[in-house]
């Protein structure tokens, strides 16, 4: 027995090697198509990441996080999150769920708490599904009063304890008086802040600016994909939310008159594809950024992709539901989830 043993080892580690040669060959493969969609739609700055359930996966930069200056996107370049704020208004208010002081059922203006995390109404058959992200404003307030400080102070620590040290809540934050600390911090974010760009249907981009300064529940917040990285982490580990009950619930959507899963969750959009389930969120703002998280808890795989315009989520009507309208996500979860 003992002079199989080399041998045994041997087919063993050309096994290992084979793995690992086709795992880069579909990363190799996947860093193509994003840089050619990149190119095709006129993004000048893309960063992405692929995370795993204990660390990254992969990670890249694309094109310029300002054209002008010639400044590549790192991998710590700040970019509006627009819409995947929702992820973080959602993880403060299930917290403040879990501490027993509200309830989903609490009414703040405009519904039930469930119903504006979920972006639904009491319709004649049941609930009815419409994705109005300003909805979720009242949700402010609630969480202020919750953590009993200001809705841009709560965020401000979630950031501080998941170590999301290039982010910054909202634009206008330095208006604030902030501690010296947290203020230097905030400020150097805020000057490798990813510069936005319209860009014409011919591919050429032009410089623009943010619109949303404010902070609020479904927008204003400013991130780098290696704070998303540690977002992702932290509820992967139960950090964000202790309770796997609560994420459990969080990731179900309700159901309308007919029985049917509605297509948004408690902060996240939900759906199947090839009879995986996967949790997503989007953001975009006119002419000057978007971005994309994508988690398949099956396989405990996370894709970020943050963008300094609007092409990476805007042409694609991802409102509606269905991430597979976006052919970056559609890439991602054919080469990943076959």
């Amino acid at each position: 027995m003992r002079r199989w043993l080399p041998i045994t080892l041997a087919v063993s580690l050309s096994a290992v090697t084979l793995v690992h040669a086709a795992d880069d060959l579909v990363l190799s493969r996947f860093t193509d198509y994003i840089e050619s969609l990149r190119i095709q739609a006129g993004i000048p700055g893309l960063s992405a990441a692929i995370v795993g359930l204990n660390d990254v996966q992969w990670q890249r930069n694309f094109g310029l996080a300002d054209v002008e200056r010639n400044l590549p996107v790192r991998s710590d370049t700040p970019f509006a999150l627009d819409g995947v704020a929702q992820i973080i208004s959602a993880s403060l208010v299930l917290r403040c769920v879990s501490d027993g002081k509200i309830t989903l059922n609490d009414r703040v203006e405009g519904g039930t708490i469930a119903e504006l995390l979920s972006h639904t109404s009491p319709g004649p058959n049941g609930p009815v599904f419409a994705y109005h992200p300003e909805r979720l404003e009242p949700l402010a307030h609630t969480v202020a009063a919750c953590q009993q400080t200001s809705y841009d102070d709560a965020v401000g620590m979630l950031l501080a304890r998941l170590a999301m040290v290039d982010s910054v809540p909202g634009l206008d934050t330095l208006s604030i008086d902030w501690p010296p600390p947290t203020r230097a911090r905030y400020t150097s974010a805020l000057d490798r802040l990813a510069k936005p760009y319209a860009v014409d249907s011919k591919g050429r981009a032009t410089p623009s600016s943010y619109t949303g300064r404010v902070l609020t529940p479904a927008s204003g917040l400013i991130a780098s994909t290696n704070d998303l990285v540690q977002l992702d982490l932290a509820i992967k580990r139960g950090v964000v939310l202790p309770s796997p009950d609560l994420l459990a619930a969080a990731w179900t959507p309700p159901l309308d008159g007919n029985g049917q899963r509605l297509p948004h969750g408690l902060g996240w959009f939900v759906q199947v594809y090839n009879g995986e389930r996967i949790i997503w969120q989007f953001g975009v703002s006119d002419n000057a950024s978007s971005s994309l998280m994508l988690t398949v808890p099956g396989r405990g795989l996370t894709l970020i992709l943050l963008a300094n315009s609007s092409g990476l989520t805007r042409p694609y009507a991802l409102a509606q539901g269905d991430v597979t309208a976006s052919p970056f996500a559609r890439i991602f979860l054919s080469l990943f989830l076959r």
